[in-house]
């Protein structure tokens, strides 16, 4: 019985993937908002997904009433379930994130997620049933009745230089996304970021890499899903990664002797 319900389960999930995105949240958990390098990666590939037909809504970690989730005693479970006993600014996110079918979470990597961006992921958890499930060796949940979600996205920025940087964050999202019962669609990574831009404006190569966020942004809207091909284009290197370093290290050094 176990095995014939993974079994379900998976195929409810991939059915969950292949379907066109029609209602997004995203959440920009950069602490620099609109001016960092999270939005110049996330704003078109949301730019794509609205071209596309996708309702769109943006929100920014930075400028939530949010608590860190502080109660330790799992009060949206057990206490009253499906609803935090902290009142802020998440109760009404919630509402939103629960009528949408695609939730994107958009973060610079930090070790592994900036505080507010943190804050906000654990606050989730009144959107889950406290009723555990084992699926795939590991004990899961999923989310309450009435939840439209049915995939996660991940969009991500990164200053090193290498794709490895964001396994943890990466991680995140996909466990996350499988403790709720949902599809993990993918992950939108660009490291080393910054490149995107030379002396403070886009590039051509960062005009060109928007240029396929933006066309990722429309595949997942039209598709449910996002081509691999897309993606490691997206994430290409666009500096060898010794150069990165020394630049990095002569930074440093200026930052010392001033």
């Amino acid at each position: 019985m176990g095995e014939a319900m993974n079994e379900a389960i998976g195929e409810a999930m991939g059915e969950q993937a292949g379907r066109a995105v029609r209602r997004v949240v995203a959440i920009n958990g950069s602490p620099r908002m609109e001016k960092g390098d999270t939005a110049m990666v996330l704003d078109p590939f949301l730019r794509g997904l609205e071209e596309a037909g996708a309702d769109v809504e943006l929100v920014y970690a930075e400028r939530l009433d949010v608590r860190p989730c502080t109660c330790g005693r799992m009060h949206c479970w057990y206490g009253t379930p499906g609803t935090c006993c902290f009142r802020d600014g998440m109760q009404d996110l919630l509402g939103r994130i629960a009528q949408a079918d695609t939730l994107v979470l958009a973060t610079p990597v930090y070790i592994p997620l900036p505080g507010k961006m943190q804050d906000v992921v654990n606050r989730l958890c009144p959107l889950m049933e406290p009723r555990l499930e084992f699926r795939e060796g590991r004990t899961r949940s999923r989310f309450r009745d009435g939840v439209a979600l049915r995939r996660m996205v991940l969009v991500a920025t990164g200053g090193w230089w290498e794709a490895g940087n964001f396994d943890t964050v990466t991680r995140i999202v996909e466990d996350l996304s499988a403790t709720a019962g949902v599809a993990f669609t993918g992950a939108v990574i660009r490291p080393h970021a910054f490149v995107m831009r030379a002396r403070g404006e886009l590039s051509k190569t960062g005009r060109a890499i928007q240029g396929e966020l933006q066309q990722a942004g429309r595949e997942l809207a039209e598709t449910g899903a996002l081509r691999p091909e897309t993606l490691a284009s997206i994430r290409r290197p666009l500096v060898s990664e010794e150069r990165l370093r020394r630049m990095y290290n002569e930074e440093l050094a200026n930052a010392n002797r001033g």
